[in-house]
């Protein structure tokens, strides 16, 4: 999750796709040059033992765009192939103040 946040922040498009679940990897992602990632905050990572495959990762990320602070709330499932986690999907929480400007 944070190495996914820290691509995110530095706009690396190809870390993001190659660790993206190959049966939801989009065909191409375009990260904005206007959004710069602030912050990350981990609410729960529950711990995923050596048998499981799947886990979740609930955050709160940070990020400005046009001078103006938003944060994005999301609960991610990642699952393991080979030993090397994906991204699956995200549910992102709309009804928190994670969906709306905060400054």
């Amino acid at each position: 999750m944070r190495s996914r946040y820290s691509a995110f922040a530095l706009g690396l498009a190809p870390y993001l796709l190659m660790t993206w679940h190959p049966e939801t990897r989009p065909g191409e992602l375009v990260l904005s040059a206007d959004q710069q990632w602030i912050r990350l905050e981990v609410i729960s990572a529950p711990p995923v033992g050596p048998g499981e495959n799947c886990g979740t990762v609930s955050f709160r990320a940070v990020y400005r765009i046009g001078g103006r602070a938003h944060t994005l709330t999301e609960c991610s499932r990642f699952e393991r192939i080979d030993a090397r986690w994906f991204y699956r999907e995200g549910i992102i929480d709309a009804g928190t103040p994670g969906a709306t400007v905060i400054a």
